[in-house]
Parts: C-alpha cells; sequence; structure tokens
C-alpha cells in the first residue's frame, strides 16, 4: 500500500492536470456531445454528462486491466526490473509533459488512429443522446480516442507487472480528468482556467517526476523516502 499511493496520486495528477492541458482534443468533444443533447433532455444534461465520463472512466480501466496482463506477464521473468525502470522513466516524461517542457508524448497518438477509424463510425449509431444507457455507451467508446497522455498513462500503468494495480492506476487518472471535462461541458471557466495556469502545471509536473525518480531503483529510493 504504501507503493501504491505515490503512484495513485500520480495517475490523479496526471488526469487532472492533463485534462487542462489536453483540451484541444477532450474539450472540443466534450462540447460537441453536450450539443448532442436534445432540447427536451437539456434537463438531464448533467446526469448525461456524468454517464459519458463513466463511460469513458471505464474504458480506461478495462484497457489498464487488458495490458496490466501483459505487464503482468513480463514481470514474471527476468524483465521485473526493466519494466520498473521504464515505469519510472515514463512518469518522468510525464510529469515534463505536464509542465509544458517536452511535448513528445503526443506523437504516440499514431498508435491508436488505426483502431479509433473503425470505432468512429460506430459512435455516431448512438447520437443524438436520448438516454442515459446511450450516453454511457457512447462515453466508452470516446475512451478509446487516440491521445498521447492517455496512451503514455496507460504504458506506465502496464509496466507496473500487476493487471489489477493497472487497472486501479487507470481508473484513478480517469478520475483525475473528471472535473476538467464535466466542467468543460457545463461551461465552468473558471476551474478550467485555474488548471491550466503555467504555475499549476509546472507544480504538478514536478511532483510526478519526483514520484518518477522515486519509482526507478536503486540507493536513492531511501533518500527520497526519507524527504
Amino acid at each position: 500500500m504504501t507503493d501504491l499511493l505515490p503512484q495513485l496520486i500520480s495517475a490523479l495528477i496526471l488526469g487532472l492536470l492533463g485534462g487542462g492541458h489536453c483540451l484541444g482534443m477532450c474539450g472540443g468533444l466534450m462540447g460537441a456531445l453536450t450539443l448532442a443533447i436534445p432540447a427536451e433532455r437539456r434537463h438531464q444534461r448533467l446526469r448525461l454528462l456524468v454517464a459519458y465520463n463513466v463511460g469513458r472512466i471505464l474504458s480506461y480501466t478495462a484497457a489498464g486491466l487488458l495490458l496490466g496482463l501483459a505487464g503482468w506477464a513480463l514481470a514474471s521473468g527476468p524483465l521485473a526490473a526493466a519494466l520498473r525502470s521504464i515505469a519510472g522513466l515514463l512518469l518522468i516524461t510525464m510529469g515534463l509533459y505536464l509542465a509544458g517542457w517536452w511535448s513528445g508524448l503526443t506523437r504516440i497518438e499514431a498508435l491508436g488512429r488505426g483502431l479509433w477509424r473503425h470505432l468512429q463510425p460506430i459512435t455516431r449509431r448512438f447520437m443524438p443522446i436520448t438516454s442515459l444507457p446511450r450516453a454511457l455507451v457512447l462515453g466508452g467508446l470516446w475512451g478509446w480516442l487516440p491521445c498521447g497522455l492517455v496512451y503514455s498513462t496507460l504504458l506506465w500503468a502496464a509496466s507496473q507487472g500487476d493487471a489489477l494495480r493497472s487497472a486501479a492506476l487507470m481508473f484513478a487518472f480517469g478520475l483525475g480528468t473528471l472535473p476538467v471535462l464535466l466542467a468543460t461541458g457545463l461551461a465552468a471557466e473558471r476551474l478550467v482556467g485555474l488548471l491550466r495556469r503555467r504555475g499549476v502545471r509546472v507544480a504538478g509536473g514536478l511532483l510526478v517526476m519526483l514520484f518518477g525518480l522515486w519509482t526507478l531503483p536503486g540507493p536513492h529510493q531511501h533518500w527520497l523516502m526519507g524527504h
């Protein structure tokens, strides 16, 4: 549990600040989903927006579980120490991304574009949004939208070598994205503006990088735990 807590905090920070940093893609989609709610359903807007996001978070969790099984298989062999190093390095690069010092993570979005080409036409079958089940399924499909931050977090979660832990980290990441995307759908611009402030992003990025350094195997772990 002592080892899991900083990882869960990292996942929450990645989701919270990553959501504020990636509104170009997700914010536009959230706005489109909001506009897809028929006028006679506008009184249910909050419930439908929550259903979108529950579906999306569940899809992140499922992806974490599936890829975590592959990580578990690798961790059972001689690559266990290498996986921990990969996890630490991924956290450091994601911290750099959150702080706005390096955006190379966006290059891995190409990994999921082929899958999304097949899923995107299916999303049209659930429009317009007329019920909570439709919103839930549409949100679940939305969770597979190509996103460099999501994919990087998924690789980091899978590198833990434990499928349940990978699923828990992706669930925590999804929860972290919830406030900013709900705020976008509800036009709560003050919260979105706060999360996009440079000082907030840099502080969050530095904290994630610190957790990444702590994750890397070596004698420095004892020093970090003491401080």
